[in-house]
């Protein structure tokens, strides 16, 4: 399931579906058994605990997921807390429609610049780029400063 981004908005809906981990692309993982936040130690841990009870290098343990290529694209100069304009977030779901199962849009306003951060995945480059530069297109325009 995805959420808004941020510690807090994962481990609210953990909380409400009563999960026990949950992460972000960022690298933090919560595990609300031990803590309220991502640890790093802590899964570090965890991880280190999994290979040993498998027998198994990480190398295994990861074969068993999908890497899509990532596009990432910064567009400035916007104004951030317009991010879900009505235009642009038609052309998000649009973006997600068009990649289905095989990929991911996620666009998120900087706390700290006049950016939107604008990321694609998709099953190839050639896809998440132009998904990623045709949503950063509508972003720029919509979010002009």
């Amino acid at each position: 399931e995805q959420t808004a981004v941020g510690d807090r908005y994962v481990l609210e809906r953990m909380n409400a579906g009563g999960y026990s981990l949950g992460g972000e692309q960022s690298g933090h993982v919560i595990m609300s058994e031990y803590a309220t936040t991502g640890d790093g130690l802590l899964t570090g841990l965890h991880l280190a605990a999994e290979m040993a009870h498998r027998k198994a290098t990480l190398a295994e343990l990861a074969s068993v997921m999908t890497v899509y290529p990532q596009v990432l694209v910064n567009v400035k100069d916007v104004d951030r807390s317009r991010v879900g304009d009505p235009v642009v977030a038609q052309a998000v779901v649009d973006a997600e429609r068009a990649l289905g199962e095989s990929g991911r849009v996620l666009l998120r306003a900087s706390g700290t610049e006049a950016l939107v951060r604008v990321m694609v995945e998709a099953a190839s480059e050639d896809d998440a780029r132009s998904h990623a530069d045709a949503l950063a297109s509508v972003v720029a325009e919509r979010l002009a400063l």
